[in-house]
C-alpha cells in the first residue's frame, strides 16, 4: 500500500496477525521489500510484520538529492508513527542495518529487539561512495548491476539458484538512479562508530563469512561497541537472509523470539 508521510508516499506492507509483536524489517541498498519475502513467510505468524521500501527505492519517494542516515531514520519513525505502533522490533541489513544503528541511539524506546544484518558502522572512502554515484548517473543501474551481485553472493550462490539471481537483478535494476545516488551519499557521511556505544537494547549483528561488502571485522565492531550484543556468522557474502535463507531464519527468528 502507499501511505502518505509529510506529503511523501512510501510503500509499505504489512502482514502477520494484528495483536502479534511488531517487527519492522528494512531494505539494503539497491533493493526493495521484497528482499525479506523468504522471512515473511517463515515469521508472519509469530509477528505482525512491517516492511517498507526505503526512500530512494522500490514504490517510495525518490527525490533527487543527497540524503542522510538521520533522514532515512526518521521515516522509519514517521511510519511506524503513522500505524500508532509504539514500539517494533527490527531487523535491517547493510543500509537497513545503518539505519537500525541510528534508530538504537536516536530513538531506542521505539525498538525493542534489533538486528543488524551485513552492514557497517562506517564506510569509505567518500571517493569510493562518489565513484557509484558518477557511474549509476552516466550508466543508470545496468552499470552497476553485475558487480553488486557479484558483491551481494558468493560464485556457489550464483550458479545453484540462477532464478533468483535474476529476479535479484530485476530488482537492481528496477532502483531509480536518483534513489540510489542520495542513498550513497547517506552512507558516505554517516560515520556511527562512536554513538552505537549508547545503545542498550537487545541486539544481535549477523555477518557473511564470505562478505566482501561489510566483511566480518565491520560486524565486530559492532559487536565490540554494542555492550552485551550477540554476534553469529552465517555461510555467506553479503545478502545473507537470501543465500543463507534457512539459517537467518533458524538464529534470527529465535532471537526475535527470545
Amino acid at each position: 500500500m502507499i501511505i502518505d508521510i509529510a506529503g511523501e508516499p512510501f510503500n509499505v506492507h504489512l502482514d502477520g496477525p494484528e495483536n502479534a509483536p511488531v517487527l519492522m524489517h528494512s531494505n539494503s541498498l539497491s533493493s526493495d521489500m521484497s528482499m525479506w519475502d523468504a522471512q515473511v513467510r517463515a515469521w508472519q505468524g509469530q509477528f505482525r510484520i512491517l516492511r517498507y521500501d526505503s526512500r530512494g527505492h522500490g514504490g517510495s519517494v525518490a527525490p533527487d538529492r543527497p540524503y542522510s542516515i538521520e533522514e532515512l531514520g526518521r521515516d522509519a519513525i514517521a511510519i511506524l508513527d503513522h500505524f500508532g505502533i509504539e514500539k517494533a522490533h527490527w531487523c535491517g541489513l547493510s543500509k537497513g542495518g545503518m539505519v537500525g544503528m541510528w534508530m538504537l541511539t536516536h530513538a531506542p524506546e521505539r525498538l525493542g529487539r534489533v538486528v543488524l544484518a551485513n552492514t557497517s558502522a562506517h564506510m569509505g572512502p567518500p571517493e569510493l561512495w562518489n565513484g557509484r554515484i558518477r557511474t549509476a548517473r552516466r550508466g543508470g543501474m545496468e552499470a552497476l548491476v553485475d558487480a553488486t551481485v557479484e558483491r551481494w553472493f558468493t560464485a556457489s550462490f550464483r550458479e545453484r539458484a540462477p532464478e533468483r539471481i535474476a529476479a535479484i537483478r530485476k530488482m537492481i535494476l528496477g532502483t531509480p538512479v536518483q534513489g540510489y545516488a542520495g542513498c550513497c551519499a547517506a552512507i558516505r557521511d554517516m560515520d556511527q562508530r562512536w554513538s552505537i556505544r549508547s545503545a542498550r537494547n537487545p541486539v544481535l549483528v549477523v555477518v557473511g563469512a564470505h562478505d566482501p561488502a561489510t566483511p566480518p571485522a565491520a560486524g565486530q565492531q559492532i559487536h565490540e561497541a554494542i555492550a552485551g550484543s550477540k554476534l553469529v556468522t552465517l555461510d555467506a557474502a553479503h545478502i545473507s537472509n537470501i543465500e543463507a535463507e534457512a539459517a537467518f531464519n533458524e538464529v534470527v527468528g529465535a532471537f526475535l523470539r527470545s
